[in-house]
């Protein structure tokens, strides 16, 4: 700010103090005059055209044809300043008395162009180094004046930030300014458009002179980019940029808001800002760059947010700590991109997993260190509520702790692991316990088949930039204890007793009082071989693989039904299960059960051969087969070689 009334004060103060002279001197000597005296003082060139044309009356004034400020030597952008005309009207019975009353001051077409260079130098710094020096010359420039009214119409205010890239251009800018007392305060009010946006400002500084000298003064402000709108009420000085006061920021509009500031829309997920950001508290502004909220409410989404923030610069990126309470946080279902085709869970099982890319670009924007308290937190696939968690995000890597978090009629606990920094990577050490096991499985994959309450002890990595991709490099390893439930459409024992298939769909069920597995996941299939259930009319044991990103499985369940309570006897038939999760085939292993016969006749066979050859070998107690066989061979044996020797010794 320092610097526009720096440059359009020395400008005026020049040359309509040269007014007076005009009848006396050539308008283009007193122009000559006015610049010589401006680069002087400044450092930088300014260039009139079109002569100064002198009033007298009834006010002291002049006008000028085009007028060009050139810009700091290092810059390449061009002039700082160019306006098609300036005109100036000054009080002349203040100035004859020593004051500079300024009653208009008008630029047309100005386009202004503010530059901050890779090593943080603003263009807008004069003397010194960019070429002035008289300071005296400066102070005179700086002389207490009032301005009644200024105005520029139809402009273009440019900035160029040459260490980040960052580029903003206002447009069709049409802005009115009144300083009534050197003291009091500066009243500004613009419009604009930037990016086909409108955006407009307004913003008083309660102390003119202290903010225009470095200090710290009240300041309103009122800015509209698109439909968003920010509003700060309190102090703020401007060298630095530093404030303290209370903010009101509604950024319905983030793409006008990201325009105005010369960045990208930044990629948030719906449920986190997606299509609304609102912002109250009070926000401190230090002169280090860091922003602070105290007592802050966060409108995200339509989720409510309260807690305390703190932004500072960081070394690589933003830093952001904060301590949040919320209510129901809703996520949409597809912040990772889709859950199927379908969008619903249940449709997953139908329609597969989405192979729509995942964009988790969002994740380089900063760091963060925050820890989450909220009544629910629906993730779309997961449902999770009362929630205690705490997320740290380090360089695109996001890891969130879980502490004892509500879930399914249970808690969940453990860590869950975004990491974006190379592709995308998920991953998770997780632990429930007593989890409703149904509509956490309606929920991630739509299977709807397994009821039962339980625990569930899981780790796992996928990576890819779709979730069909991640399902279908899935790794791991997990433990599945569940108490009493059912399985709904399958009656296992019907099938068995009767040799039936078609005991399957709607209102077949098997129940269990017990079902244990543990398995291990490699590229996307899910393997167990130890799979133990126990009910009031089968035992059954399983094993085989299913597909996690085939969504098929290949198993097979040897269930036995009817048994004693000792669980000795009963039928028993292997049970095949293959094809898709949304409609398995169900087959009596035949095969299985003829190689199970097979067996049980080869033993039976050998136990027979086994009892004739005991009989034989006169096996005593004790006894093993093989020494019975040797003990009756040496008996035969001995028997015959006493035999031979008695005739020949005791022969005729």
């Amino acid at each position: 700010m320092r610097w526009v009334f720096r440059v359009l004060g020395g400008v005026a103060v020049l040359v309509v103090a040269a007014a007076a002279a005009l009848v006396l001197i050539p308008s283009d000597r007193v122009a000559a005059l006015a610049v010589a005296q401006f680069e002087r003082v400044t450092g930088r060139e300014l260039t009139i055209e079109g002569g100064v044309r002198p009033t007298l009356w009834p006010v002291l004034g002049v006008e000028t044809g085009r007028i060009e400020i050139s810009n700091a030597g290092w810059s390449d952008e061009g002039p700082m300043l160019v306006a098609d005309a300036m005109a100036i009207e000054i009080d002349s019975n203040a100035l004859f008395g020593g004051e500079v009353r300024i009653t208009g001051l008008e630029l047309t077409r100005p386009e202004i162009l503010i530059e901050s260079g890779e090593d943080g130098t603003g263009n807008w710094v004069f003397g010194g180094a960019q070429g002035g020096t008289a300071s005296a010359d400066m102070a005179t420039a700086d002389r207490p004046f009032t301005l009644d009214l200024g105005v520029i119409r139809d402009g273009s205010i440019g900035y160029v930030d040459h260490a980040t890239g960052r580029r903003v251009q206002l447009t069709g800018v049409d802005l009115e300014a009144r300083l009534a007392d050197y003291e009091g305060a500066l009243e500004v009010t613009m419009t604009g458009a930037t990016a086909g946006e409108a955006v407009a400002l307004d913003l008083t500084v309660g102390a003119f002179r202290t903010a225009y000298e470095g200090g710290v003064s009240p300041v309103a402000l009122s800015l509209a980019a698109g439909a968003a709108e920010v509003v700060f009420d309190g102090r703020a000085g401007f060298r630095p940029m530093m404030a303290e006061g209370r903010l009101e920021a509604d950024l319905a509009d983030l793409s006008a808001v990201s325009a105005l500031l010369g960045m990208d829309r930044p990629a948030l997920p719906q449920g986190f800002g997606q299509d609304s950001v609102q912002v109250t508290g009070d926000v401190t502004v230090t002169a280090e760059g860091s922003a602070h909220l105290r007592g802050g409410s966060i409108l995200l989404d339509g989720t409510a947010i309260t807690g305390d923030l703190d932004l500072t610069p960081g070394e690589a990126r933003p830093k952001l700590v904060a301590r949040l309470t919320m209510g129901d946080l809703a996520v949409a279902q597809n912040v990772a991109g889709g859950t199927g085709a379908g969008e619903g869970g249940g449709d997953v099982a139908t329609a597969g997993w989405s192979d729509r890319p995942i964009d988790v670009s969002g994740l380089s924007a900063l760091d963060a260190d925050v820890g989450v308290t909220a009544a629910s937190l629906d993730l779309g696939a997961v449902k999770l509520g009362p929630v205690a968690a705490a997320v740290t995000l380090d360089n695109a890597r996001a890891v969130i702790r879980l502490d004892e978090v509500g879930a399914y009629g249970g808690t969940v606990a453990g860590q869950f692991v975004v990491n974006g920094r190379r592709g995308l990577s998920v991953g998770g050490d997780m632990q429930f316990r007593d989890i409703s096991l149904q509509p956490m499985l309606t929920d991630l994959t739509g299977f709807e088949r397994l009821i039962g309450t339980g625990d569930l002890s899981l780790d796992f990595l996928g990576s890819g930039n779709s979730v069909a991709a991640i399902m279908n490099s899935l790794s791991g390893s997990g433990v599945l204890n569940l108490g009493a439930g059912e399985i709904v459409g399958l009656d296992i024992a019907g099938m068995i007793t009767r040799l039936d298939t078609g005991y399957v769909g709607e209102g077949q069920r098997t129940i269990f009082d017990s079902l244990s597995a543990s398995f291990d996941m490699d590229q996307g299939d899910l393997f167990n071989s130890d799979l133990i259930m126990a009910g009031p009319v089968i035992r059954a044991e399983g094993s085989g693989r299913i597909g996690l990103g085939a969504r098929d499985l290949e198993y097979r369940i040897r269930p036995t039904a009817l048994a004693a309570e000792d669980g000795t006897g009963g039928l028993s038939v292997p049970l095949w299960i293959t094809g898709s999760w949304a409609a398995p085939s169900f087959a009596l292993d035949m095969e299985a059960l003829a190689q199970e016969n097979l067996r049980e006749e080869a033993a039976a066979l050998e136990d027979q051969l086994k009892a004739k050859a005991a009989e034989e070998f006169d096996q005593q107690a004790g006894e093993s087969l093989e020494d019975a066989a040797r003990r009756k061979l040496e008996e035969e044996l001995g028997a015959g070689v006493g035999g031979l020797l008695d005739g020949l010794l005791g022969g005729n």
